[in-house]
């Protein structure tokens, strides 16, 4: 009993030393809070070493009010110097972000990138992130943290690798954003993850469109629930981003435009699989959201649809969504589901010019 007290000593001595390691760099990594907890010990097949599982949380300096928790798995080798660490790997969950190779972390004003020394520009990203958050903070508010945290992995397939996901099904997908491991829901805790290959490959306005598109989930986040359609979701974020670009109705909805110049039509606002990553009709999806909180906006007034989003937010779940959001859509604009699908169909077709 008495060795394995000491070998926990030993391991857990080891490993907050890690930590401090890891927050140290090079380069140093702008975390306020670094450590393991609830280390678990076991076998490994032979005398000088062990296994072990353990959790590493860590909380980004000015970001994160609560610590993100990444499961991790160690190997453990016994040397005449003591315990080390030989290797560690994730245990379910996304990796953190340094696990991809030596971070390059470049700050804006409003902003933190954690970018690779082997990858795109941080600081690029950084410029267009400090645009999006002013532009937000001006329809939004300020109840949100007003600052924006981002990964910019190297390749698309490490993009994939941090969202847990097939990298077929995310290409072409720009950026998303998703909660942190281990932090509580609506907390500010939230990371904007960049595709470099799809970012990389956009214009400078199509960039700062998904950035501010992006920047709305994050400051929507605490008026954001399950229940709440994606295509209102989504589209305040697009209409977010194109607010003020001067575009036109054609420019902003090029795939819907054609779809309805070829006599393809919707005949009802998109649902949630709609929007599954890879799913064909994918950005006429999008583009059909834009045009319905487009069509709010211009009608009712920029805060009202901001009101109306919130309010959904607030109604909480009902046993049929499309009676509760008919109630929600009469109580905002007066009007019910039916009759905006109307409207918004009418604006569709508007789209064949």
């Amino acid at each position: 009993m008495r060795a394995a007290a000491d070998q926990q000593a030993e391991v857990t001595a080891l490993l907050a030393e890690r930590a401090r390691a890891l927050a140290a760099g090079p380069p140093a990594l702008p975390l306020a809070e670094a450590g393991y907890r609830n280390l678990v010990l076991g076998p490994a097949g032979a005398p000088d070493r062990l296994s072990a599982t353990a959790e590493l949380a860590v909380r980004v300096a000015g970001h994160d009010e609560y610590p993100v928790v990444y499961p991790r798995r160690l190997a453990l080798l016994r040397t005449p110097g003591g315990w080390r660490v030989e290797r560690e790997e994730s245990v379910g969950g996304p990796p953190p972000f340094w696990d991809l190779g030596t971070v390059a972390p470049a700050r804006g004003e409003h902003t933190l990138v954690l970018g690779l020394a082997s990858g795109p520009d941080a600081a690029g990203l950084a410029a267009v992130a400090d645009r999006a958050v002013p532009a937000v903070g001006v329809l939004w508010g300020t109840g949100w943290a007003g600052r924006l945290l981002l990964e910019l992995p190297a390749t698309e397939a490490q993009f994939a690798r941090l969202l847990e996901a097939d990298p077929a099904g995310w290409t072409g997908m720009a950026a998303v954003t998703t909660a942190a491991p281990g932090a509580p829901w609506h907390t500010p805790a939230d990371r904007v993850l960049v595709n470099p290959e799809a970012y990389g490959g956009l214009s400078d306005f199509g960039r700062q469109v998904v950035i501010t598109h992006e920047a709305t989930h994050v400051a929507t986040r605490a008026d954001t629930r399950s229940w709440t359609p994606l295509w209102l979701s989504e589209g305040v974020a697009d209409w977010t981003g194109y607010r003020g670009s001067g575009r036109s109705p054609q420019q902003i909805a090029p795939e819907l435009a054609r779809d309805v110049a070829a006599g393809r039509l919707p005949t009802a606002l998109p649902v949630d699989q709609d929007f599954t990553a890879g799913s064909a009709g994918i950005a006429q999806a999008y583009e059909q959201s834009w045009l319905a909180c487009e069509l709010i906006a211009r009608r009712h007034g920029p805060e009202r649809l901001v009101a109306l989003y919130r309010a959904v937010g607030a109604a909480g779940r009902g046993d049929d969504r499309e009676q509760w959001m008919d109630r929600v859509l009469r109580a905002e604009l007066g009007l019910g589901l039916a009759e905006f699908t109307d409207l918004w169909l009418a604006e569709v077709r508007r789209l064949k010019g």
